[in-house]
């Protein structure tokens, strides 16, 4: 048995969420399994794989805004961040590893949870920032900013399809300027959103999300406007933790203040379309069921402003911004486009993953 050390990002929880299908292979395979995390993606890993060992490990703050101002704030902020990522790896370095050895270590999205003395991964969509279109140029920084703390790292795991014209993130992990081919592993779809043996008995599943206060302008715009939608069965969830209140605003609508992960994935399955957030875990989870979805990116985060484009202009998704959203406009447009055309398979993507960079470490 081996010693695995496996440490999500905690913006959110979907590098934790999307790091669940590796380790639940991991553990299958009679490994141990030591998770470094905190906050809700902590907890989360602590709920569905309570067998591995936990230490909690601060993030990084995080640079964006809660406006659509998000460059000014990255800039401000970089100082800030350059030092939190020192601070990680005189943590790790000196003091987690030394107390607890390990044989492999798996980052997501951390770049300094690494050792020189152990083969070390990253797990990246987002090679590089997107910036908004006047300060292109600025992405040339952030590209080389990721490629500094990257290159150190023995692959950078992409959980994307490997195609330069056919895949899921374009820009943010395709065609870069200082990662060689070589440096880079592209593992196909990873996503805990698995398909279930339900009806699709849920014609539209709203799922809203997203930092303050954009989250409660998207609230008020949907509830504003459900009532006006043609459908028979609506399913709306708040994303607020803190409200277990199920609500019917009639025969056809409910309104759930919060869904857990199983009450999530249900809906989705159940969905014939899903109007939700761009976030890239959110995309392979739609691409994992082969679902439909109209996108409302949250104002001020580039990354889902750019994927939100990308799947528009190649009819994947309907996309549009929260200040210019028609709900019986945009919903008959998504019901419209294709859908994800590429294959997505988490658990065959896992297994070759495991079989290509774990196993010569983990199973020699």
């Amino acid at each position: 048995m081996k010693h695995v050390l496996v440490s999500p990002l905690s913006w959110g929880l979907g590098h934790a969420t999307r790091d669940l299908p590796i380790i639940r292979y991991v553990l299958e395979r009679g490994h141990h399994v030591t998770i470094l995390a905190c906050g809700r993606a902590l907890a989360l890993l602590k709920q569905e794989v309570p067998q591995c060992d936990f230490v909690e490990l601060e993030d990084y703050p995080t640079p964006y805004s809660h406006t659509r101002y998000f460059v000014p704030k990255f800039l401000a902020m970089a100082p800030v961040m350059w030092a939190a990522v020192i601070r990680e790896g005189l943590r790790v370095r000196g003091r987690i590893l030394r107390e607890r050895p390990v044989d492999l270590i798996i980052s997501d999205n951390r770049f300094n949870v690494r050792s020189p003395d152990v083969p070390s991964y990253i797990i990246s969509h987002q090679l590089r920032f997107m910036t908004p279109h006047a300060l292109r140029a600025f992405e040339f920084v952030t590209e080389y900013f990721n490629h500094f703390y990257l290159k150190d790292f023995d692959r950078v795991i992409v959980p994307d399809f490997a195609d330069p014209d056919q895949n899921l993130s374009g820009r943010l992990s395709h065609r870069t300027r200082w990662l060689r081919p070589e440096q880079i592993y592209y593992a196909g779809v990873l996503s805990s959103t698995a398909r279930m043996d339900v009806p699709e008995d849920v014609d539209l599943f709203f799922s809203i999300s997203g930092p303050e206060p954009q989250r409660t302008q998207l609230e008020e715009i949907v509830l504003a406007h459900v009532k006006d939608l043609d459908a028979r069965r609506i399913v709306v969830t708040l994303g607020k933790p803190e409200v277990k209140e199920v609500r019917q605003l009639d025969d056809r609508i409910t309104v759930y203040g919060f869904l857990d992960r199983a009450g999530q994935q249900e809906m989705l399955n159940r969905a014939r379309l899903v109007v939700c957030r761009s976030g890239y875990t959110t995309v392979m989870e739609l691409a994992e069921l082969g679902k439909k979805a109209l996108f409302i990116p949250t104002p001020g985060q580039t990354e889902q402003e750019y994927l939100a484009r990308y799947y528009e202009e190649r009819g994947f998704f309907h996309s549009v911004s929260q200040y210019e959203l028609d709900l019986p406009r945009d919903i008959a447009r998504a019901r419209e486009m294709a859908g994800v055309p590429l294959r997505a398979d988490t658990q065959a993507g896992v297994e070759r993953l495991y079989a290509d960079l774990f196993a010569p470490v983990l199973d020699a």
